[in-house]
């Protein structure tokens, strides 16, 4: 039996058994057999594809990536047209997009590549239509934007997750805080610092026992899954935010899109009228966690914004912006000073290591 037939089987299994006290174990336990076989499914494809992974083969530019997924014929085609200069090809029918059509989305001085990705199906994870080719490059992407149709989004976000988190891809959630380290003798030492209700040791050993790993030390410092433990055992996993985008709003009633646009991580929008989309933008900017910030001569006022900025990560420190600027930038420095929302007073005198906030200006300073 084939590694997929075994996948299914397991699946099946699963759906049919009843979730309760009395089944929390077999559950976990096929949990974990599921996770090691799609994990050992997508090391076969990796491997049979030259050990690159298959992908459509487009270059990373810019300042930061996002993958525009979703089912056949919701609208992406029509969107990457509508926020880049790029012309995608549109129609009336499922499947128009066959390969990845990048553009860019130029905003606040940065330049975003938006990736118009073939719509999924289900079984995409298991190599169905191009599935395998999409689900490689969202791996590759800083971000996740999932467009839905709005008057079908309670069927397709569910199938869309599931076949992300088929291949690691975790949406809008961090690493569980687990320690786990394999040892080469002495059991399982297992502790946790909060109260467990969702695991106990005894499941925990049985999953490991599954990948031949009887000898390890683990730490629960959350009130985590079984699921998020055998993320952290398997070790690959992406955690990347995502953006749920209904468009077609037209076709639900104005207090399902106001139900709609008020939930977490949402954007309503309406790629037929070119309604919300400069808040799109907004809401892409903010999901990259981006930063802009001005570099100052000695003798510039601190408030000029006739030049580009610097864009950066969110959290970047004096020392990213350094080697943004130039690479050998760090061995000169002396001091910086800063103006805006991150420095106690304008200026701030500041080192390496002080964090810069949006729209920041900066002089920096050479021995």
């Amino acid at each position: 039996m084939g590694i997929l037939e075994r996948i299914s089987d397991i699946e099946a299994e699963m759906a049919r058994t009843q979730k309760n006290k009395a089944t929390e174990y077999h559950l976990g336990l096929l949990k974990g057999k599921l996770a090691r076989l799609r994990a050992e499914l997508m090391e076969n494809q990796t491997k049979s594809s030259g050990g690159k992974g298959e992908g459509f083969d487009v270059m990373k530019s810019g300042d930061a990536r996002v993958a525009l997924i979703g089912f056949p014929s919701v609208g992406k085609s029509t969107l990457l047209s509508l926020i880049t200069k790029t012309t995608s090809e549109t129609g009336a029918y499922e499947f128009t997009t066959l390969t990845c059509i990048p553009g860019v989305i130029e905003y606040k001085g940065a330049n975003i590549q938006l990736l118009d990705l073939p719509g999924i199906i289900e079984g995409a994870a298991q190599g169905k239509g191009r599935g395998k080719q999409v689900i490689a490059v969202a791996r590759t992407a800083d971000c996740v934007v999932m467009q839905l149709e709005a008057h079908k989004a309670d069927y397709q976000i569910p199938k869309l997750t599931l076949e992300l988190e088929a291949v690691g891809i975790r949406l809008n959630q961090g690493p569980p805080d687990i320690y786990f380290k394999q040892k080469k003798g002495g059991g399982l030492a297992f502790n946790s610092t909060v109260k467990l209700t969702k695991v106990t040791q005894k499941l925990v050993q049985m999953v490991l026992a599954d990948y031949k790993i009887f000898n390890a030390e683990v730490l629960f410092r959350g009130d985590y899954s079984i699921d998020q433990f055998i993320d952290v055992v398997v070790g690959n996993r992406i955690y990347m935010s995502c953006l749920y985008v209904f468009n077609k709003i037209d076709q639900i009633s104005l207090e399902e899109v106001d139900r709609v646009a008020r939930t977490p991580n949402s954007v309503v929008i309406s790629c037929k009228d070119k309604l919300n989309l400069d808040y799109l933008k907004d809401c892409i900017w903010d999901k990259l966690q981006m930063i802009r910030v001005f570099t100052k001569k000695p003798g510039d006022k601190p408030d000029l914004r006739d030049e580009e900025g610097i864009i950066l990560r969110g959290g970047s420190t004096v020392e990213h912006c350094c080697h943004a600027v130039h690479r050998t930038l760090k061995a000169d420095f002396k001091y910086a000073l800063v103006w805006g929302t991150s420095a106690k007073h304008s200026p701030q005198r500041v080192g390496l290591s002080h964090m810069l906030q949006h729209d920041d200006v900066i002089q920096i300073v050479k021995k």
